[in-house]
Parts: structure tokens; sequence; C-alpha cells
């Protein structure tokens, strides 16, 4: 079996999975695949991880970036890589290059930049995080409890709450009891 942006895009689903299963779910429904397929794209992956670390594994899985630049980090000058995804349309995947070729960061990212939205609107797979940075300024971001997971914390309407991505895209709001 070959691999490419499908099989990439359940890549990332197995991951999701950790934060939202009934969205994952319904997506394996929507695009006429089973759990062994996700754990089968899983797996291949994980694979194609050991042979062609970085950014040889996203290109294997990808192509070539639709885009790539550069982009100032401090004092050093970094590559931005970023390819569109099928089953996020409004989304590109992104992947942050150091200065000797090394992946750095990669998450789904809106390529116009930040969409503001309100707190109704935080719906599972509708935002990625720099839309809730956008839209409550004080929130602060964290890395999240595992790999490719990441959360911004945030108060509205008096309350806290922690927003929890995983490859940058929103899965799911908590309630954070203080």
């Amino acid at each position: 079996m070959g691999f490419g942006v499908r099989e990439f895009e359940l890549a990332l689903m197995h991951r999701m999975r950790d934060l939202n299963p009934e969205r994952v779910e319904d997506a394996l429904t929507d695009m006429d695949v089973t759990r062994a397929d996700l754990r089968s794209a899983h797996a291949h992956w994980t694979r194609i991880l050991h042979v062609r670390p970085g950014m040889g594994a996203l290109r294997t899985a990808l192509g070539a970036p639709r885009e790539r630049t550069t982009r100032p980090v401090g004092s050093l000058t970094c590559t931005m890589a970023r390819w569109p995804l099928p089953a996020w349309p409004e989304l590109v995947y992104e992947a942050l290059l150091g200065p000797g070729g090394e992946l750095w960061h990669q998450w789904l990212v809106r390529p116009a930049g930040e969409l503001t939205v309100s707190f109704d609107g935080l719906l599972p797979w509708s935002c990625v995080v720099a839309d809730v940075g956008t839209s409550f300024p004080r929130s602060t971001q964290q890395e999240g409890s595992a790999p490719h997971h990441w959360v911004v914390d945030f108060t509205h309407g008096g309350a806290d709450y922690r927003a929890r991505f995983v490859y940058g895209l929103l899965q799911r709001v908590d309630t954070v009891q203080r």
C-alpha cells in the first residue's frame, strides 16, 4: 500500500482520537474508511518516520510543499513549508524547519491568518491555536500532555477554560476548575 495525503490525514486523526474519538469516527464514516484503515495508516506513518525522519517523511506523504518561505525566529532564519489537506480545506499543514533543516514544529494553521471566533463558535475542528489566541487576547498557550497536543487557557464570562488541540486543530474545550 502506498502512503499519500489521505493516509497522512488518517495518521493525524489517529492522534486526534486521544481527545475527540467521536469526531474522528464521524470523519472515518465521511471518508468511507474503517478503524482498521486508521490503524494501518498510523502504523505505516510510524514506519516512514523511522526511515525518513522530519521533512523526508512529510515529502514522502505529501510531496513537495505548495508553499515554502523563510521566517525569522529570534536571531535564526527558519524555513516554513505548507501543504493543503482535503480533510481540512480552510487550513494548511505547516512545518517549521530549523536552519539545518531539522523539523522543529508541525501543525495545521489558517493560511490567511487568524480568524476571530465567538465562544459559541469554538467547535471541534473549526479553528486552530492562533484563532483562539486572537479571539481571547489574554489567553496563554502551552504544550499539551502528549506529542502533538497543545492547550490554550483563556477566560470567558468569568469562567476559566482550556481549549485542547491536536496538530493545532481544536478538539474540545473544557472548563477549568480553580
